[in-house]
């Protein structure tokens, strides 16, 4: 396969699922710089380019209308299945509301990448800019629901939040950790008191991951979030685990309103292969 001659070839990859295609590439550009979450090196752009990164090429996506980027870098929390606070360290203000909007003719979208938004330094001055520019948002990363104060809850509760499509108003967050359940609820609680309704929460539920952990213990939390009137998105750890992955299909696809569990994990299960249809093969 022929190739130019490259000044710099730079590669990234984000799941660990993919190293094989990664070594691939490394094998084919030796000389590659190499970086992104699966990859095991915590380099960043910042570290190749010597400053912050706050510039999108939005020709080669011509279609895409939102105006996207970080307020802030950085999180408050150190959770052990995240490479945030590694890669990115504490909460820092990284850029301005309205140097993120693209300005006119483009529509008053703001897709937000932050981690932790609420943990940024100045995070009212963010929100007052959001409102007073009369943007919708979208919290595409999520917000930290263990975090969440009243303060916060009303300002949120004032923006005009939307899905990563800003057609619907949703916020996302996350429930990883069945140990937090309390801190969790409390927050859900203060953003329901603030005025956010229970199903424009979207909840991300990290299943695969802890040691030990069982499918009863998966269903507590699915549960607790179904009962609290939230929407529950299992985020599987594990992309080879097929139960969980069968788990998630049947959560996102919304089979759960309509079909049990056992029923429809039984029903898409691969069939045994017994001794004669073996046979038939040999």
């Amino acid at each position: 396969m022929f190739e130019a001659d490259y000044d710099r070839v730079y590669g990234s990859c984000i799941f660990g699922w993919t190293k094989a295609k990664l070594e691939r590439f490394k094998s084919e550009f030796p000389d590659a710089i190499v970086g992104g979450t699966g990859s095991g090196s915590q380099i960043t752009v910042e570290d190749v380019i010597g400053g912050e990164f706050e510039h999108y090429d939005y020709e080669i996506y011509p279609k895409f209308s939102p105006s996207i980027g970080f307020s802030q870098r950085g999180c408050r929390l150190k959770c052990p299945f995240c490479v945030v606070p590694k890669k990115e360290g504490a909460n820092v203000d990284s850029n301005r509301i309205n140097r993120i909007w693209r300005g006119e003719p483009h529509p008053r979208q703001i897709l937000l990448l932050d981690n932790d938004f609420f943990g940024a330094p100045s995070w009212r001055e963010r929100a007052n800019a959001i409102l007073e520019g009369d943007f919708r948002v979208c919290f595409s990363q999520g917000i930290n629901i263990r975090l969440i104060n009243e303060e916060g809850a009303e300002a949120l509760n004032a923006m005009k939040f939307r899905d990563d499509q800003f057609k619907r108003r949703r916020i996302y967050t996350a429930w990883d950790n069945a140990k937090e359940e309390g801190r969790c609820f409390e927050g859900f609680e203060i953003l329901t008191n603030a005025g956010i309704k229970p199903q424009e929460i979207m909840v991300y539920m990290l299943v695969g991951y802890w040691k030990g952990e069982t499918m009863d213990e998966v269903f507590y939390r699915f549960e607790k979030l179904v009962d609290a009137g939230v929407l529950p998105y299992p985020m599987v750890y594990d992309n080879g685990n097929r139960e969980l992955k069968r788990f998630q299909r049947w959560v996102l696809r919304r089979y759960y309103k309509h079909v049990p569990w056992k029923e429809y994990d039984s029903s898409h299960r691969p069939a045994k292969t017994n001794e004669n249809q073996m046979k038939l093969f040999a």
